[in-house]
């Protein structure tokens, strides 16, 4: 079973959605058969870097709200978080362009290292309150992860390298008419739109097995063994 999850590390559904995945697939039988792999997504790719706005205050001026209304908002969204066992830390928070850090996560793919530096990335912005559209913060991040640090510092400081890989992830999202994330597609045929609860997670991949996974071609109802001929041999019963 192969799920696409298309995300970006400032959507704080995302870490929740992720989050729900992992758990409901920790409780799954056949975790050892499933690959996930995660596409880049921007929620907004003309997002300046982080320029000290709160993020209390960028979801103001984009919702035309007050500063108090959205940080009720955030704090809802904390909240769900907190079920899930994550710390969301809004009031530090860095809003900042992404396209670098999915630019990391491309190349942390080509070494292996997709997985541990997408969360890292997660945990960077919404808990720890990192800049995660910074340079040296995203070399922090890779080296923690595992990576070379003077060798991703080359890789983001060349402004085209693995940038196609992430815009053919979202011209991907596009064909798909993805609006909104986190978005996820299990075997090019089954969708599950936003952080949806963890038992619909776990539906379906229940579901998804259960029509996907091979099966027999006939439903054995036979009570013995050893007493058939296979490749040539005969198994030859003892004598009483």
């Amino acid at each position: 079973m192969k799920i696409q999850v298309w995300s970006d590390y400032v959507c704080p559904f995302c870490y929740i959605g992720k989050r729900r995945l992992e758990l409901a697939l920790d409780q799954f039988p056949h975790k050892d058969q499933v690959e996930v792999e995660f596409k880049a997504f921007e929620l907004d790719q003309n997002t300046p870097h982080y320029n000290g706005e709160s993020i209390h205050e960028v979801l103001a001026k984009k919702y035309r709200m007050s500063v108090e209304q959205a940080k009720q908002a955030n704090h809802n969204v904390g909240q769900q978080a907190a079920t899930v066992g994550l710390t969301y830390n809004f009031d530090e928070m860095k809003p900042t362009n992404t396209f670098d850090a999915h630019r990391l996560a491309k190349f942390a793919q080509t070494k292996g290292k997709a997985a541990v530096v997408s969360e890292k990335l997660l945990q960077a912005y919404f808990t720890e309150a990192k800049h995660i559209g910074d340079a040296d913060t995203l070399a922090d991040i890779a080296e923690d992860s595992g990576l070379d640090r003077q060798e991703v510092l080359s890789v983001l400081q060349d402004k085209t390298a693995f940038a196609n890989e992430v815009r053919a992830d979202e011209a991907i999202a596009q064909q798909y008419q993805i609006s909104g994330v986190p978005y996820f597609i299990i075997n090019s045929k089954y969708a599950i739109s936003g952080a949806q609860p963890l038992d619909t997670f776990k539906g379906a991949l229940e579901k998804v097995w259960e029509e996907e996974a091979p099966k027999p071609l006939f439903h054995d109802l036979s009570t013995e063994q050893d007493v058939s001929c296979t490749d040539g041999n005969c198994v030859i019963p003892e004598k009483e």
